[in-house]
């Protein structure tokens, strides 16, 4: 079967339950699972009008909104290739994954109307399609033409391709990965699995959908939920939008959660309808896994995964994160994944020894588009190596210590940066950190770290040193501590220890 089949089959069993609730300052409105289904048909029928072959690449270049959805619904429903185009990327960035890509059709909102060049391809307006001046057509207009009619099915396997999504480049140059029927079906399968999502959940739509936050879209259609759309957000706005419209589920990548804790109005809002506040994307600091478990209902969750593996491959639940032992934990493998700690020799490791995190299962990508030979590079024997280093313990938690590369290596000591970042972010003035190395002529290499301090620090750089230096031997401790206003970060908010490191080479 299709990954969107659950939708439909959602549709079919709860015609009349809430698939989509709208809540801006512009807008406020409900639509039903079968008004939904109707649409994405319609939608569907036209993308196969327009492009009648199979398996051909459609690109949504968007923020979050109703229009984005059902072109994205829409697009497995008509048999194509999904492209996210991140509209907070660079337009040379967007420009790069268009030219490899070839979309026939890109999807596109008005406010995104300049974020990508010139294209011969076909341009369809979603929202405000009507004001998008390089519109070739309108969302809208399409869906009314078609009003009624079902997309053709097309012959398909488990290894036909549902999405080419590009990795963040913090690795190197940004690659297109291929995720299969069989991927998106096992994810779905893990999402279920892991957090056991109910009809009555309402999953609030905060992290963009060219980025995390899609994975949780067809589960919960699954199950007959309902997505929360809301403007764009901020800190303050999502935590406004939980309290206003009784959300039960969230996903954000840990910035945004360190934002959140900042804002002021974090004790005035009522947040205890949330059932899964899901980190994702990156590491959270154990630190503030115990500040923030009660303040978010003690419903925070974490998932772990790549691109190359969707980030349900390793999951901790609420529960398990009770017990402060696990606070540095992502988690255990979920169903749909093995998981293995392996050395440089290809040796799989015993618990308790430190190694690269390698993975296999139906979560597995199919490869790198274009990009045969760092196919093979990544995946050997089965296994998708992650270049993460980690370790797993007796009872089968993953401790994830930092990116192969991002070790630093001191006098001959290794140093991994979250090590340092986890006792330097509990330091009360540290609202968030990035710890990296740079040269240094005696040691070869010395630790150094970038802050960004709370709104009521006072600290300087040689307090934080000294409070690092209590809690962790002399080597491991940061040589200079680099006090910014703004961290270096992504278009989705992550911290982006490269750039951080080039930043500060020469300071």
């Amino acid at each position: 079967m299709l990954p969107i089949d659950n939708f439909f089959r959602a549709a079919a069993r709860w015609p009349d339950r809430p698939a989509v609730e709208i809540s801006t300052e512009k807008e406020q409105r409900k639509i039903s699972y079968q008004d939904l289904a109707n649409q994405v048909n319609a939608l569907a029928v036209a993308l196969q009008t327009i492009d009648p072959a199979p398996q051909t690449c459609v690109g949504i270049c968007a923020y979050n909104s109703f229009e984005h959805l059902l072109g994205w619904l829409a697009t497995f429903a008509a048999g194509k290739v999904w492209v996210p185009l991140n509209p907070r990327n660079g337009r040379s960035e967007l420009d790069r994954i268009i030219d490899l890509t070839a979309p026939s059709i890109i999807i596109f909102d008005a406010d995104c109307d300049e974020k990508f060049g010139l294209v011969s391809t076909h341009l369809l307006g979603g929202k405000d399609g009507k004001t998008a001046q390089r519109a070739t057509s309108d969302m809208m207009e399409l869906i009314t033409v078609n009003k009624g009619k079902v997309p053709v099915r097309y012959p398909n396997t488990a290894d036909d391709l549902q999405a080419i999504k590009f990795t963040g480049g913090s690795s190197g140059i940004p690659k297109g990965v291929m995720q299969t029927y069989r991927v998106f079906n096992s994810c779905i399968t893990s999402m279920l699995a892991a957090f056991g999502f109910e009809s009555n959940d309402r999953h609030l739509l905060a992290a963009p959908m060219t980025h995390g936050a899609n994975t949780m879209i067809l589960p919960i259609f699954a199950v007959g939920g309902t997505q929360l759309l809301m403007g764009q957000p901020s800190p303050a706005a999502i935590l406004d939008a939980i309290d206003r419209m009784r959300a039960t589920t969230i996903f954000v990548p840990p910035t945004v959660c360190y934002m959140m804790l900042e804002e002021d109005r974090i004790n005035d809002v009522n947040l205890t309808s949330l059932r899964h506040f899901i980190i994702g994307g990156a590491t959270i600091r154990p630190d503030v896994v115990g500040r923030a478990m009660p303040i978010f209902n003690h419903a925070m969750e974490t998932c772990f995964g790549q691109t190359e593996v969707p980030q349900i491959a390793i999951c901790m639940r609420a529960k398990d994160w009770q017990d402060p032992k696990n606070y540095a934990s992502t988690g255990r493998a979920t169903c749909m994944t093995k998981i293995g700690i392996m050395d440089e020799a290809g040796n799989l490791l015993p618990p308790g020894h430190d190694g690269e995190i390698v993975l296999a299962g139906d979560l597995v990508m199919k490869g790198y588009y274009k990009m045969p030979d760092q196919t093979a590079k990544t995946i050997i024997d089965g296994w998708l190596h992650t270049g993460d280093v980690g370790l797993i313990d007796d009872r089968g938690f993953v401790f994830v210590k930092d990116r192969i590369r991002d070790v630093v290596i001191t006098g001959g000591f290794n140093v991994y940066p979250n090590d340092v970042e986890a006792v330097l972010g509990q330091h009360p003035d540290v609202s968030e950190c990035v710890v990296f190395g740079l040269p240094d002529d005696k040691w070869g290499e010395s630790v150094n770290a970038a802050v960004e301090l709370s709104k009521t620090a006072d600290s300087d750089e040689a307090a934080l040193i000294a409070f690092v230096k209590s809690r962790l031997d002399s080597v491991k401790a940061p040589k200079r501590i680099h006090i910014s206003n703004h961290l270096p970060r992504s278009p989705v908010g992550k911290v982006l220890r490269r750039e951080a490191k080039i930043k500060y080479a020469n300071s």
